[in-house]
């Protein structure tokens, strides 16, 4: 589906995001990130990083580039180095994506009350 400058944008997810991929493929895409997400863990903590609130942003972008802005949970994550490409790869496998790019920030930095439900209840704090 193509737009033309004629057409407005079409609304995804409550008006938030414009695009031009469709609104179907749109959720598609983002369902199956957030899956690829789900699938990388910290190795020192039984939960995986998106519901561990370490992913702060996820962009799909018209040309299905997906840029990712994330965290750790302290800057000297021994994983630090590794945690990035292991990102990159999980959602550069999913279908539709043409490429990724993951930039690390520690602004603002990550506190426990970025979990989940789900993640306090995997380390026991709920």
């Amino acid at each position: 589906m193509s737009l033309d400058a004629t057409q407005d944008k079409i609304d995804v997810r409550e008006g938030i995001v414009h695009s031009a991929i469709p609104a179907e493929e749109l959720a598609r895409l983002s369902d199956d990130i957030i899956s690829a997400l789900k699938t990388v863990y910290d190795p020192e903590i039984p939960a995986d990083i998106f519901e561990l609130g370490l992913i702060y942003k996820i962009d799909i972008e018209d040309d299905r580039m997906v840029k990712i802005d994330m965290t750790l949970t302290a800057p000297g994550c021994p994983v630090a180095g590794e945690m990035p490409g292991w990102v990159e790869n999980a959602v550069g496998a999913v279908e539709g994506v043409s490429g990724v790019e993951v930039a690390m920030t520690f602004d603002p930095p990550w506190t426990p009350d970025r979990m989940s439900e789900e993640a306090q209840v995997a380390i026991g704090w709920y």
